[in-house]
């Protein structure tokens, strides 16, 4: 490299004498700026999401490469945050990818002192086991009048703000075909 490109290639030289005067652009590049590509720029596929943390409900765009997320950032086209995140949101990536992260059904027996591993299958039966057996014992047919109830009041149901409209129906279709009344969704309250 010569004295003469060298000197062309400084930044200060490159702003006196080129179109960026106040060297915020091409004058401040260099070699190693220009070789640079944004995180996202090498995902296999990008998936939209919605913010697991509150109510608010902003967008997120998910990166994913080679199988694994990659990076999450704030979607622009999602008209509640416009490609905004808070800090929480912003971290969400480490919510998916932290190695303390649990990926398995973890069961505490009562009285146990430990924690076990369930299959997903055990845990669900076991799930839908105590959700019958709790309307059984509490299931209410009629009233001290006998009028019609045909209600549960043993089960209920608080929804989390970042359902979305079509989870929140089935949910409540859900609870409701059980006989359950106290059914209710955390961005109401």
């Amino acid at each position: 490299m010569g004295v003469r490109s060298w000197f062309e290639g400084w930044p200060v030289y490159r702003q006196l004498t080129g179109t960026d005067p106040l060297g915020r652009g091409a004058a401040a590049k260099s070699d190693g700026s220009r070789a640079l590509t944004a995180r996202t720029d090498t995902a296999d596929s990008m998936a939209r999401s919605v913010c697991p943390y509150c109510a608010v409900g902003c967008g997120q765009r998910v990166f994913v490469k080679d199988g694994q997320v990659s990076q999450i950032e704030g979607d622009p086209d999602s008209p509640i945050s416009r490609g905004r995140l808070c800090p929480k949101g912003s971290a969400s990536k480490s919510l998916v990818t932290s190695p303390l992260r649990q990926t398995t059904v973890r069961y505490r027996r009562p009285y146990g002192t430990e924690w076990e591993n369930l299959d997903l299958d055990t845990a669900l039966n076991m799930i839908a086991d105590r959700v019958l057996a709790a309307r059984d014992e509490t299931w209410e047919d009629v009233d001290a009048e006998g009028r019609p109830l045909n209600r549960t009041l043993g089960i209920s149901s608080l929804g989390g703000a970042t359902l979305d409209n079509e989870e929140n129906y089935l949910i409540k279709k859900l609870f409701t075909a059980m006989g359950a009344l106290q059914i209710e969704n955390q961005a109401r309250i």
